[in-house]
């Protein structure tokens, strides 16, 4: 054997053997992905995709803690100081479809007052499609207006229902024109009355609201009506808006279709006493500056009930807010009056 044989033939096995062991070579697997939360800023700050869905979710909610001096719907109350904490966890999910967004919003409550065991109340739970919502709600009574003015005690004249069930459908033209019709809940089941004492155990008719509104720049005016069918009478408000960025206004008329009742819409407020025929609201709010804002809101019913509530909101810093409240409230009919004050501390999120 030649020397060029032999080099060729010893190349040869060099290159077997190297094939050999590149063959047997352990490849290291690869890392499975890292799945980040993704923004979702479709439907609003604070929105995020649940890992491996298209659903967005947002957390938030308060923790609020008050001390409370009297009380401005009762007029007997005179106690000292009462304090009271809350929490309040709010879910909402939203998800893209044909239809328009999917969503939900869900709403638990968690209270303790001095000397007494925390309560908790679902509330808030409801689906929404399309323009529809159904489930657990504030009335669209109170809803589509606004609620009444931007103080604590708001409601010591009575402005609506709060939590029930409903069905109901939002209409928005985009163009400032708005609407609502919702079928609501009534008080029926074994035991249950109507607001003046009715039985309605057997009742099975549902309550109706119906709104018109409109928006055009600092001006905004909407109307509603409810209809207790337990009753068969109801109660139409109108409101007007005024924002004219140095300070806002409110106006807000309520009519009770029949004054010697109460229905749900036009029920019993303060001291158990109802509008009478009508009921009027009016407020206004100044911002002092970007931390710190006035407050204040009147009412009047037919029944002679007045009541006047004025607070500063002062949010010294990003979502802590502190709130100093002082209302008087005045029952005419039966000749009684109460100052009532509030200190609030409230943290959201």
């Amino acid at each position: 054997m030649n020397i060029k044989s032999l080099l060729l033939g010893s190349a040869a096995a060099l290159a077997a053997v190297s094939g050999a062991h590149a063959a047997d070579a352990i490849v290291a697997a690869e890392p499975e992905p890292l799945e980040y939360v993704r923004i979702c800023d479709a439907y609003g700050a604070g929105y995020f995709f649940i890992p491996g869905t298209e659903t967005c979710l947002k957390i938030g909610g308060k923790v609020r803690t008050e001390g409370k001096w009297y009380d401005a719907y009762d007029a007997d109350s005179h106690n000292g100081t009462l304090w009271h904490t809350r929490a309040e966890l709010q879910l909402q999910t939203a998800t893209d479809t044909e239809y328009g967004p999917l969503k939900t919003n869900t709403e638990l409550r968690w209270d303790w007052n001095d000397g007494n065991a925390t309560s908790t109340n679902l509330l808030h739970a409801s689906i929404s499609l399309g323009g529809f919502t159904v489930g657990k709600e504030d009335s669209q009574f109170n809803v589509f207006t606004g609620y009444a003015g931007d103080v604590i005690n708001d409601d010591v004249v009575y402005d609506g229902p709060y939590e029930l069930n409903q069905i109901t459908y939002n209409y928005d033209a985009g163009n400032g024109f708005t609407a609502v019709i919702s079928v609501e809940d009534s008080n029926s089941g074994k035991g249950a009355t109507g607001a003046n004492g009715e039985d309605s155990t057997n009742h099975y008719l549902p309550d109706v609201v119906a709104g018109v509104g409109y928006k055009a720049g600092a001006w905004a005016f909407k109307v509603v009506g409810g209809y207790d069918s337990i009753v068969e009478e109801g109660a139409i408000k109108a409101r007007v808006d005024a924002d004219f960025g140095v300070f806002s206004a409110f106006l807000m008329g309520g009519w009770n279709t029949d004054g010697d009742k109460l229905n749900k819409y036009a029920g019993a407020g303060s001291e158990g006493i109802g509008w009478g025929d009508w009921a009027v609201w009016g407020g206004v709010g100044v911002p002092v500056n970007e931390k710190l804002k006035w407050n204040l809101q009147l009412a009047y019913t037919d029944s002679k009930v007045f009541a006047a509530t004025t607070n500063v909101k002062w949010n010294p810093v990003k979502n802590l807010l502190i709130e100093p409240e002082v209302s008087y409230t005045n029952w005419d009919s039966i000749n009684k009056d109460q100052w009532a004050g509030i200190l609030r501390f409230e943290r959201s999120f």
